[in-house]
């Protein structure tokens, strides 16, 4: 009798394996595209060979990480939760120093990387996972009080208020934006009220809305948003022509016309475009199915995990994979204004490589702890 139950939760266990299986094949595929695509785009624009080498190499360091950290408990995260945010504050403040701009210098008018030695790092890609990480140990934490406001979202404002501002003064709005999404996420899976978020969102909105009207280039994005016109709207319609010359099959790998100067960053926030005119609206549908199939087998496993720390660390990982694809992709096919956002495991930048990689690692450990009691759960 013993050994037939043994065998029952075995074959179960296995049973809800299959999902970080496939989740790890999806991830692949996406990676190994994703290098094709940004070789195929920096071809005559810049040094293709040498993009091709740096994202390999960040690849490498994702794939490494993932398998690391697929292996160690997820429950170690909770613990990690605080240091990892203080430490992502800490190399956010980086840039805004002025004396750090020997470590911190601005690239198109934005001071974003942190460059030590041999380490060229994106402090708000780590937000993004320090975010989720952190979201997900204080909801498990609060449990019931989420769905109060002052002792459950206030103090989730104050600490998502503090990295997106920070984000914000680099300067980054989307990214800041993008970053306060995924800790929303992860707070409304915990239970907060509906009219919590909408008097947020009234909130936020009057925010955005300030923060564009204070910028003249934001106001001038918003507007040839509503109206195309002049230099603003060249990204995009350029962006528009490959998509449309694309066709139903694409030109072809590599015979993309867009990365000849017509379409600055072909290679990064605007990679999803090339992607469209090389292989046309057939790779646009298997990239978008991708994805989906990547963000329903994330919420799977967060609907499944054991314990809801790991049902809202997995549902805010799986956010930052998928908001962040669904508004790159929004902004190249014109439905959002015009801004910088990379797309997931295909745009030129090693750290976002590596914490996406790393981030699915983390949900692979999750989907596999499902069915059995962490030994470190249980020794809290």
């Amino acid at each position: 009798m013993k050994k037939r139950v043994k065998t029952a939760a075995v074959a179960g266990h296995q049973e809800l394996r299959w999902e970080t299986r496939l989740l790890v094949v999806v991830t692949a595929v996406l990676t190994v595209f994703g290098i094709a695509s940004l070789y195929a785009a920096a071809t005559l624009e810049r040094d293709a060979w040498g993009f091709f080498v740096k994202q390999s190499t960040g690849a490498l360091l994702g794939i490494v990480g993932l398998v690391i950290v697929s292996r160690i408990d997820y429950h170690r995260w909770q613990k990690l939760a605080w240091p990892l945010l203080f430490l992502t504050m800490a190399l956010l403040v980086i840039p805004l120093l002025p004396f750090t701009r020997g470590i911190a210098p601005p690239r198109n008018g934005a001071r974003r990387w942190v460059i030590i030695g041999p380490l060229n790092l994106q402090p708000s890609e780590v937000a993004r996972l320090s975010v989720a990480v952190w979201a997900a140990m204080l909801a498990a934490k609060k449990g019931e009080l989420v769905r109060g406001f002052k002792k459950g979202v206030a103090p989730f404002l104050v600490v998502l208020g503090v990295v997106s501002l920070l984000i914000l003064l680099e300067p980054n709005l989307s990214m800041a934006v993008l970053t306060a999404l995924i800790g929303g996420v992860v707070l409304f899976t915990a239970g907060a009220k509906i009219g919590h978020f909408l008097l947020l969102g009234v909130a936020a909105g009057f925010g955005a809305v300030s923060l564009i009207w204070a910028e003249p280039y934001r106001m001038t994005r918003l507007r040839c948003f509503l109206e195309p016109c002049g230099q603003a709207s060249f990204q995009l319609s350029q962006a528009l022509l490959g998509f449309g010359s694309g066709g139903a099959f694409g030109v072809g790998y590599g015979h993309g016309q867009l990365k000849l100067k017509y379409l600055p960053y072909a290679y990064s926030d605007f990679i999803f475009s090339t992607i469209g005119e090389e292989w046309g609206f057939l790779g646009v549908l298997i990239v978008v199915a991708l994805f989906v199939l990547f963000c329903a087998l994330g919420f799977r496993i967060a609907k499944t995990a054991a314990d809801p720390f790991g049902q809202y660390l997995a549902t805010g990982l799986t956010a930052t994979v998928g908001l962040a694809a669904l508004l790159h992709m929004a902004v190249t096919l014109g439905l959002m204004p015009t801004t910088g956002l990379a797309f997931p495991f295909m745009s030129y930048g090693r750290s976002g490589l590596v914490i996406a990689l790393v981030s699915v690692g983390v949900l692979v450990n999750i989907g596999r702890q499902r069915g059995r009691r962490s030994p470190v759960a249980s020794d809290r």
